[in-house]
């Protein structure tokens, strides 16, 4: 297997940014020097000239990937970011890959090419492709709204959202419950926001839950909630975003189910939309806007080689509204 710039400087002992620097002509120590050398020859590393081709001047711009743009979420977290960098002089390029893996991969690329100084990605899962490309083009990379062992990263508390919902869904008095997911692909709301969720039912002891799973689509969860609603009568139905309460509301609304009478509602995400519909919508809050913040400060850190804690974790706020009902 051919070594990559962490590999060899693992095995020297040294930090990847020494090892670049080394390749690039720039100044180490001779006994450091001398490593990497014997190293290199000894395992023929042959350095990567993509990477190589990117030795010119860094710019004062800032490639930011986006899944979708039509999302609440994205588009304040691009508002944070934006504001954030113009305010230290930096300017934001955004690619939307329309939640095609493939087009995340060749985005990096291309900002790569275009002499951007950094990358945020707002991906929704993290694979070996993605690694390689940030591995190959060698410059800082922020990961938001997941995390990566390998990657800088900046996550929302999910875990600790799905307990807290959880917890108060209980608190209610609900036992009969239905929770409607996304897919495991997407690890914060996927698997880390259901498990929190699971974690407070398991200290209930006696609630009766159903999990669904469907997509971040209003569309589709209007689809996938009428289908629940003609099979079971749940007290509750828990949407793993405001996005799938919004289409479990409608289909109620369609239906002439009363919310929060006959059924309650709940989501995640604190749309601004949720306090302007009625009943407004039980729902737990996500800084989206200081998220975008914090990851331009972060990257610009990271750009000037300074450091930055490997994972940041930001807060998460419950806010109980009219739709759900005590029981």
């Amino acid at each position: 297997m051919n070594k990559t710039i962490s590999d060899i400087a693992q095995m020297a002992g040294v930090a990847k940014s020494t090892v670049s620097r080394f390749l690039n002509g720039g100044s180490v120590s001779e006994d450091t020097r001398q490593k990497i050398e014997r190293i290199i020859k000894q395992y023929n590393y042959v350095p990567n000239t993509f990477a190589q081709s990117l030795k010119a001047k860094k710019t004062s711009i800032i490639g930011t990937v986006v899944p979708r743009l039509d999302s609440f979420a994205t588009s304040q977290t691009l508002i944070g970011i934006d504001e954030e960098l113009r305010s230290n002089q930096y300017q934001m390029l955004i690619a939307n890959t329309s939640q095609d893996m493939q087009r995340e991969i060749d985005a990096i690329y291309d900002f790569a090419r275009q002499k951007v100084s950094g990358i945020i990605l707002l991906a929704a899962e993290v694979t070996e492709a993605h690694l390689k490309a940030v591995e190959d083009i060698g410059i800082p990379v922020l990961l938001v709204g997941q995390q990566h062992e390998q990657l800088h990263s900046l996550v929302h508390n999910d875990d600790q959202a799905g307990y807290e919902m959880g917890k108060y869904v209980v608190g209610q008095g609900h036992r009969k419950i239905v929770y409607m997911g996304v897919s495991e692909k997407d690890q914060a709301v996927g698997i880390h926001r259901k498990q929190g969720f699971q974690r407070a039912i398991a200290e209930c002891g006696d609630c009766e839950v159903k999990y669904y799973e469907t997509s971040f689509k209003m569309s589709e969860a209007i689809i996938t909630a009428e289908a629940i609603l003609k099979e079971i009568t749940p007290t509750i139905i828990v949407g793993a975003t405001d996005n799938i309460a919004l289409g479990v509301m409608k289909i109620a609304f369609s239906n002439k189910i009363r919310i929060p009478q006959e059924l309650s509602v709940t989501g995640f995400g604190g749309y601004d939309i949720t306090e302007m519909i009625h009943p407004t919508l039980t729902t737990v809050k996500y800084h989206y806007l200081q998220a975008g913040k914090v990851a331009a400060n972060h990257i610009i850190r990271l750009v000037k080689g300074e450091s930055v804690e490997e994972r940041t974790t930001l807060d998460v706020e419950l806010i109980p509204r009219e739709s759900v009902d005590k029981i």
